[in-house]
């Protein structure tokens, strides 16, 4: 396949192989890989951006049976953003990416950083999550679209609430209960940090062979990024995500220092089988 090429590395074979290799290496000991949990605001600059994000300690620590991870920014996201928004990015670089292309990010978050720092160099990026974390996800856009997109761009004017116009949208996407065939098809699906909850991996990877099967099958790409925190949650991840994706790691070559061997982070990128 044409991604064995660009990689130069062939796609994983033996998925239980590929996770025990990849915990045999250093993992830097990151907690849950908070950046600052306890912070309502974070000042943080990616992609030569200044960014202003807001969070929600209250959301982090209550009892919700739906979930509170989404409610921080986690240390991940900054380093896959700055990467994945670099047109030096192998994506980019081999046309995999480009100024029409549309993104569709699973388990976005409050922070909405990787499609403000990527939206500007494709066409549309849909950023989605549960509904209790897109008031944030909308505000944190909202206030630092200006920072990362042309005003040319970027027309909309009513706090928040994505137009036609808009380079990024938001929707409601439940990997358990919601039908996410009404999405666009994308030429890239993302999950960024979303591989936490054994019981949400089936969920998360059959949403992600979903979305990709919108498209042509060949073309569309899934981009995988994740802390290495539970071996067995990562196995059971990487098995399910391999029966459904051909799957490649993705090399140190191609990725940024702060993703590479060591760091505590890996990224996959996968096609629909």
């Amino acid at each position: 396949m044409h991604l064995t090429r660009i990689l130069g590395t062939d796609p994983v074979a033996d998925a239980e192989e590929e996770a025990f290799v990849i915990f045999s290496q250093d993992i830097p000991s990151q907690s849950l890989g908070f950046i600052d949990s306890q912070a309502s605001t974070l000042e943080i600059t990616v992609a030569g951006h200044d960014l202003t994000i807001h969070q929600s300690r209250g959301l982090l620590t209550s009892d919700r049976k739906e979930g509170t991870t989404g409610a921080v920014v986690w240390k991940v996201t900054p380093l896959f953003a700055q990467w994945i928004s670099s047109p030096t990015n192998f994506l980019f670089a081999n046309g995999l990416l480009s100024s029409t292309s549309k993104v569709i990010e699973l388990g976005a978050g409050v922070s909405g950083i990787v499609a403000l720092t990527l939206s500007p160099h494709i066409s549309h990026y849909t950023a989605t999550d549960q509904p209790y974390v897109l008031k944030l996800l909308r505000q944190n856009i909202a206030e630092n679209i200006s920072t990362v997109t042309p005003k040319s761009k970027h027309k909309s004017k009513n706090k928040g609430k994505a137009s036609l116009e808009d380079p990024i949208s938001t929707q409601v996407l439940d990997w358990q209960t919601s039908d996410p065939t009404h999405l666009p098809a994308p030429n890239l699906v993302i999950a960024c940090d979303c591989i936490y909850n054994e019981s949400l991996i089936e969920p998360l990877n059959s949403t992600c062979a979903a979305l990709c099967a919108l498209g042509e099958q060949q073309s569309t790409l899934c981009l995988v990024a994740q802390q290495l925190r539970s071996y067995d949650v990562f196995e059971a991840w990487l098995k399910s995500f391999h029966e459904k994706f051909h799957v490649w790691q993705v090399p140190d070559a191609c990725l940024d220092e702060g993703l590479r061997e060591g760091s505590g982070f890996v990224v996959h990128i996968g096609v629909l089988r």
